[in-house]
């Protein structure tokens, strides 16, 4: 299920009431070779719930809400939907506002092995290396926080299944499981940095292409166009885009243009065929029925949402 907050989970059940040690992050844990799933669920409204692991952890809500505190930050609410990477050794400090026994809040917290996040990433680096000086396949601190997309969720949702089974070749399983889903969480933070302006041109292909298609968003965005700027052919171009942000351009494309709409959007008079116009459209009802795929509410709708 999509919400604004990004795809759903299929969160496992709750633990019997009755074997609950504790009603704040009451802990269940499933191990595997190399990495460790927590689900934490809590009863009861708390604050300042402090959590920290020895390893680098990937955090998914699968019900209820939380208020994370992270890296001395001002708090921010935590829903279904969300995933928080947060490394090794840094504190988590946690508020469950609504927790209870009729509205428990569910997370679930992967440890992942040292060893394996760096067996990864080296071999990205060595069989499939980024275009551009000094870029790495690597994680982030910065870029923590994102919406779940269907392959990461689908990864998550894996793991959840491997961990929980009795297959005996389950460690296989969720070793190349976890390649994935880093590759995944790289994509998103190389996304989110692109929304950011986080990345230097200097180092990165990718942001001189994403800065020309937002600069050039209500005009003609034709692959020819973008081969021709980037210099690369076709096939090496939608490999390379794919690669760095998980989405194909004509995806990325359009997602900045949903992006741009919302922001016209909030002038409480600007006009949907005038919305349309800036963004290139030449039909208005084709880009009615886009934003509407993508946002589960008209234009008109989200307009009257906002302003």
């Amino acid at each position: 299920m999509i919400t604004k907050q990004g795809i759903l989970l299929q969160a496992p059940q709750l633990s019997n009431q009755n074997s609950l040690k504790t009603l704040v992050e009451n802990r269940t844990v499933y191990t595997l070779n190399h990495c460790e799933l927590n689900i934490f669920e809590t009863y009861q409204q708390a604050q300042l719930v402090p959590l920290k692991f020895n390893d680098l952890v990937v955090t998914s809500m699968l019900r209820g809400k939380k208020v994370m505190h992270l890296f001395d930050q001002k708090g921010f609410d935590y829903l279904p939907g969300e995933t928080v990477i947060v490394p090794p050794n840094i504190e988590m400090k946690i508020d469950f506002p609504e927790a209870s026994y009729k509205k428990p809040t569910q997370c679930l917290a992967l440890a992942l092995d040292y060893s394996k996040i760096n067996e990864t990433l080296n071999f990205l680096n060595e069989k499939y290396p980024k275009e551009g000086t000094n870029n790495y396949w690597e994680l982030h601190s910065n870029n923590y926080f994102f919406y779940n997309n269907a392959d990461l969720a689908a990864s998550i949702q894996k793991l959840i299944k491997v961990s929980l089974s009795s297959s005996v070749t389950k460690d296989i399983i969720a070793d190349l499981t976890l390649q994935e889903m880093l590759i995944q969480i790289i994509q998103l933070q190389t996304l989110k940095a692109t929304q950011n302006d986080t990345i230097e041109d200097s180092k990165s292909t990718i942001m001189p292409i994403v800065s020309y298609i937002r600069e050039n968003l209500n005009n003609d965005l034709s692959l020819k166009k973008l081969t021709d700027f980037s210099c690369m052919s076709k096939t090496t171009f939608h490999r390379f885009f794919k690669k760095e942000l998980g989405m194909s351009p004509v995806e990325f494309i359009m997602h900045e243009k949903i992006k741009m709409a919302k922001a016209l959007l909030n002038e409480p008079n600007i006009q949907i065929n005038q919305v349309s116009y800036e963004l290139g459209f030449d039909d208005s009802n084709y880009f009615i029925r886009l934003f509407k795929k993508h946002e589960g509410i008209t234009p008109k709708q989200y307009q009257k949402l906002t302003t």
